[in-house]
């Protein structure tokens, strides 16, 4: 039965349901196709029994895309690969498709960035919108980063805050980009006006190291205290998921509710 705060992790998506049932999971979060490359997704085989289990789904959008890119040759296919993980991710029965914040390159205008994502909005919103929200994720590092400030944040909301989107709170992002994690519930939902999704990850690097490498919640080489990690959870009040190394989820899982 799926308590009140869901708790889980990102799986492999061969099988997320033997994953799910493996680390006592609530909620699951997988790809759809290569998260390193462009081809096309497909909706789960996976979905009708993941819904019978109870089990919650997010898909991950792949790594590559880069909506806020001032490059055609990367811009047009990030939108197209959005438009098409979103509708595979509705037909998998997923509650959302989260979406790395991207970046423009060094000496290029943030700006355009920031318009870049509106755009994908504005043009989706003609054909009905996405089917399934798409919830933006901070990122850790990068000069021209859409989503690694919370006052590049506040400028992306400005632009597509219209249009309803969800956001995801990655702490081991937070704390890469130098961000205090008490108190940062607080400090998001003042810019976003929500958050629908937690990854919780330790960071095997110090704050503000700009460094994308997770660690486990508890047990491994984390520089975040776990109880830090617990309360940014409870004041998010959103499903929780963990990005960190297979072999500890279920032990991260259990720990973290057992503190929910």
């Amino acid at each position: 039965m799926p308590r009140s705060q869901p708790v889980g992790a990102h799986v492999p998506d061969e099988d997320p349901l033997s994953a799910a049932r493996e680390r006592g999971a609530d909620v699951v979060q997988f790809f759809l196709a290569d998260p390193q490359g462009w081809a096309a997704p497909r909706p789960h085989p996976q979905a009708d029994a993941l819904a019978d289990a109870g089990v919650a789904v997010y898909i991950h959008a792949p790594y590559v895309l880069n909506v806020a890119s001032l490059n055609n040759r990367i811009r047009i296919p990030s939108r197209k690969t959005v438009t098409a993980h979103a509708a595979a991710a509705a037909e998998t029965g997923a509650r959302g498709l989260i979406v790395h914040g991207g970046h423009v390159r060094s000496g290029e205008d943030p700006a355009e960035g920031l318009t870049n994502w509106r755009k994908l909005f504005e043009r989706q919103a003609e054909h009905g919108g996405f089917g399934v929200p798409i919830l933006i994720e901070n990122t850790a590092g990068g000069e021209g980063a859409m989503a690694r400030d919370l006052d590049m944040l506040e400028r992306l909301w400005a632009q597509v805050g219209d249009f309803s989107p969800g956001f995801c709170l990655d702490t081991c992002h937070a704390h890469a980009a130098g961000w205090d994690l008490d108190g940062v519930v607080d400090r998001v939902r003042a810019v976003t006006g929500r958050i629908d999704l937690v990854h919780l990850n330790n960071s095997r690097d110090g704050k503000g190291s700009q460094r994308d490498r997770h660690a486990n919640v508890v047990g491994g080489d984390g520089t975040i205290d776990p109880e830090v990690l617990v309360e940014v959870a409870r004041a998010a009040a959103a499903p929780v998921l963990v990005e960190t190394p297979g072999p500890g989820q279920a032990e991260d899982i259990a720990f973290l509710r057992e503190r929910l």
